[in-house]
Parts: structure tokens; sequence; C-alpha cells
């Protein structure tokens, strides 16, 4: 059945006012965003197989074109559409670590990770650079893929740190795997880098291993002592 033949108090767009956003399922959000069905589906049906097939808001939503061209009603428009909501959620909650200490709001953190780097696909390395204040600065990528050297790419962070005037730093990449263990090699690079940053007198806050789901922390682990 169209939306538009639905009662008022069930069409997505108008339960979002009445109701606010929060009481809409995954499908109605998306639907207000589709806007449209395909012959034979309305938005909310169309939305409810796309979750079915790709198994997830967070991963139609991080969908690459070629993924969602499969399915009809799905073109380079609801791509571009995907793409901008996600930076939008970006650049606020990197507002929001402006306008507010880190250590004091690590799910903002968290939150902020995951929509950056959580969704990759290849394992990719970021660089929160704080002020004495332990506001953001600035993020940056530091690598895509594996990283062959680590000596070349510690210097590179700490390069950057100068360059950004950072009194404190927190690190973070991702497993494109799904697991948020920490590998050896996860933890002799912290300590490398700790290490390092420390003669330049700038502190390793702490460290983020960040997957789709999970985010972990190496302080609340216990892996990172300041």
């Amino acid at each position: 059945m169209n939306i538009k033949k639905w009662h008022e108090t069930e069409r997505p767009r108008e339960k979002l006012l009445e109701r606010g956003v929060s009481n809409l399922s995954d499908a109605e959000l998306l639907a207000i965003l589709l806007r449209t069905g395909t012959k034979g589906s309305n938005a909310v049906d169309l939305a409810r197989h796309l979750l079915a097939e790709f198994g997830g808001l967070g991963k139609l939503m991080n969908a690459s074109h070629t993924e969602l061209s499969r399915y009809k009603g799905m073109g380079l428009a609801a791509y571009a559409q995907f793409a901008a909501v996600l930076e939008v959620g970006r650049r606020v909650l990197g507002e929001e670590l402006r306008r507010q200490p880190l250590f004091h709001s690590t799910q903002a953190v968290a939150d902020y990770l995951r929509l950056r780097i959580g969704h990759e696909r290849v394992e990719v390395s970021v660089a929160l650079f704080l002020n004495q204040q332990n506001q953001l600065i600035a993020c940056e990528e530091l690598a895509r893929g594996t990283v062959a050297e680590h000596t070349v790419y510690i210097r590179e962070v700490a390069k950057l740190a100068l360059q950004h005037h950072a009194s404190a730093i927190i690190f973070a990449h991702n497993h494109p795997a799904g697991s948020a263990q920490a590998s050896h090699e996860d933890r002799l690079f912290t300590n490398r880098l700790r290490a390092a940053l420390v003669l330049l007198d700038i502190v390793l806050l702490d460290h983020f291993i960040v997957t789709a789901e999970q985010v972990v922390s190496f302080v609340e682990q216990g892996w990172l002592k300041n």
C-alpha cells in the first residue's frame, strides 16, 4: 500500500513530528531518506528489504555505490544521500569534541571513531590531536592498509603533533575483520609511540581499537598507564 494511504500517525514523517525521531524504527528512518519506493513496494517495504539484505543500518549506510546499485531503486542519488548523512554525523560529533575536553567524554570519542573508521574495509589509523585542555585540534588519517615500518610511522605522528602544537594525542585504528582484541603488535607499537612522544613532552592519552560494533580503550583495559 502507498504510504500516502496510511493513517497519518503511522506515516514515518508524520510519526517523527508527532512522537519524536527516537520512536521510529530503522526502516522508518531509512524510508524518510529514500522518500519513495519501487513499483510494488513503498519506501518502508524497500527499507526493510535493504536492511535485511545488508544485515543492518550501519552496513547499508556504508555500502559502496556498486553494492547499492545491485538493488532496484538504488543508484548514485541514494549513495550520495547516505554518504552525506554519515559525513554530517561525523562533523556534528567533531564539533562536539572541539567544545569539550575529551578526557571527560570517552563515549563521544568512541562514537566519533566508529563513524570515522568503524566500517572501513581496510585497516585505517588516525590520531586525534589535543590542546592543553584536551580539546580536539584536528583528526588526521595517518595510514591506510598495513603499516610496514613503524619507525617512520612514529616519526610522522610526532611531526604532525608538533605541527598542530598538540599537548596530547589519542591514537586509534580499526580492525576490519571485526575483532577488537589487541594484538601483541598493537601493544608493542603503542608502547613505542608513547615513548617517542614523551621525549617531545606530548602525552598519549589513549589508544582505541575500533570495529563497526565495538570500541576498546587501552586505558580502560589497563594496557596504557600515564
